[in-house]
């Protein structure tokens, strides 16, 4: 018998919301498999995949307790395109092996939806492999606001951040749902209530055709 999950990716520019909206999904007892979260497993101390970025990047992507230093990692990679791509080739086919697993499991498990979380998916041509995507969108005046409230950045660097990304208008062309985040917490939670709605029904016509 085939796999009858449903698997939802859930992406977003930096600083769009998109985490929050993980959170109200959990909060409403719903599934979500956290991308980041793989990759910090799969990059535990010890793993073959940490050995093997230690030896693409040098020491200098360790802390010196042999931890990923996250930091230094996210420094050497904006700044190199090979460095990047050479860390993408050890954790990615990694992250996507642990993410099936755990989709298998919800399934057994008889889970009916589950939300795959990434800030990536539309850029990997993940979303091709879904059953359908949302995208967490903001107004850029907004992205600037809350990374420059949450991070130790300079406006400068800020608005480098937002602009090495995609494109949101090429995430929301291949989007399913788009879910604008450019109000207060009760305005987004109303904006995931209808997200849901419209997949249930868009997953019921699958059913029924």
């Amino acid at each position: 018998m085939g796999r009858r999950i449903r698997v939802v990716g859930l992406t977003g520019n930096i600083a769009c919301g998109k985490s929050t909206v993980a959170r109200e999904l959990e909060r409403r007892g719903l599934a979500v498999i956290d991308a980041d979260q793989l990759a910090r497993e799969v990059v535990r101390p010890g793993s073959p995949a940490l050995a093997e970025i230690a030896r693409a990047l040098g020491r200098d992507a360790l802390t010196p307790s042999g931890e990923l230093d996250r930091q230094r990692v996210a420094q050497i990679v904006f700044h190199d395109t090979d460095a990047r791509r050479r860390l993408e080739a050890i954790t990615h086919p990694r992250i996507a092996a642990l993410g099936a697993a755990r989709i298998d499991e919800l399934d057994r498990a008889g889970v009916s939806i589950a939300f795959y979380e990434a800030a990536l998916i539309v850029e990997n041509n993940l979303h091709r492999a879904l059953d359908a995507l949302v995208v967490v969108a903001a107004d850029e005046r907004l992205q600037l606001e809350r990374l420059l409230a949450r991070n130790a950045l300079t406006e400068d660097e800020a608005r480098a951040r937002i602009s090495s990304q995609m494109p949101q208008a090429r995430k929301r062309e291949v989007a399913d749902v788009v879910i604008e985040n450019n109000g207060t917490l009760d305005d987004l939670r109303t904006h995931v209530d209808g997200m849901l709605a419209a997949l249930e029904q868009r997953f019921a016509s699958d059913r029924s055709q």
